[in-house]
């Protein structure tokens, strides 16, 4: 048995999550100016209350940990910690363009998903899950986008994510395509990897978890996995 509460804060929205067992009790999300740390400690509280559960009922924090807004992830971070500390559970983090992709589900056989965050210009950070059991396919990096990236797919891929319409019009790759939809990770996605990682102790170690920025950019061709 598990109950988690799950926060993500790389980006824009910001949104928090209680599951149990894996399954969505409740959510709440703000696309407020500065929301993250004006209202993530009131989404917590709202998610808590509706679930009728209190903090001391919880069994762990889960934290998107990045990569994405340096000081979303940040305060993320230091707000699951907080938790963690005062209520001596523990910590589970997340890949942020994990929790992207868990969004999709029922896709025809052999879809690739390609989630993309933007990274300001035509810079993104990026990945590639199997669109069925959402392993990954291609790590986690930051990629410069150019016309010819990601040449080496060579099935069905569906682009994604904030980052992913500025490289519309000048992809080359006939395998993939774009969507609008699924544009920021949301913490009703977290569940079942966050039970997972409970139920294998699969924790981050408070004092050194950081997260994931992956700031520095090399512009280094992102290498694939066997497809």
């Amino acid at each position: 048995m598990s109950l988690i509460l799950s926060l993500e804060t790389s980006t824009p929205l910001c949104s928090v999550a209680l599951h149990r067992n894996g399954v969505l009790v409740s959510s709440a999300e703000t696309m407020e100016d500065g929301g993250h740390g004006k209202r993530l400690t009131r989404l917590i509280e709202s998610v808590c209350r509706d679930a009728s559960v209190t903090l001391n009922q919880l069994d762990a924090i889960a934290v998107s940990n990045g990569p994405g807004s340096y000081t979303g992830l940040r305060i993320g971070l230091a707000t699951a910690k907080g938790l963690c500390f005062g209520l001596d559970i523990p910590l589970i983090t997340l890949n942020t363009l994990k929790v992207l992709a868990n969004a999709w589900i029922n896709l025809e056989p052999n879809t690739l998903l390609l989630p993309m965050l933007d990274a300001r210009r035509m810079e993104v950070y990026a990945a590639v899950f199997d669109g069925e059991s959402k392993h990954s396919v291609v790590d986690t990096s930051p990629v410069i986008l150019e016309p010819t990236s990601f040449s080496e797919i060579n099935k069905p891929t569906i682009a994604f994510g904030n980052g992913a319409m500025k490289w519309k019009d000048t992809c080359e790759s006939k395998w993939i395509t774009f969507s609008e939809e699924q544009s920021f990770p949301h913490a009703q996605h977290m569940g079942e990897d966050a039970d997972r990682a409970f139920q294998t102790e699969q924790f981050a170690p408070l004092i050194q978890a950081e997260p994931a920025y992956l700031k520095e950019f090399m512009g280094t061709k992102p290498k694939i996995k066997a497809l």
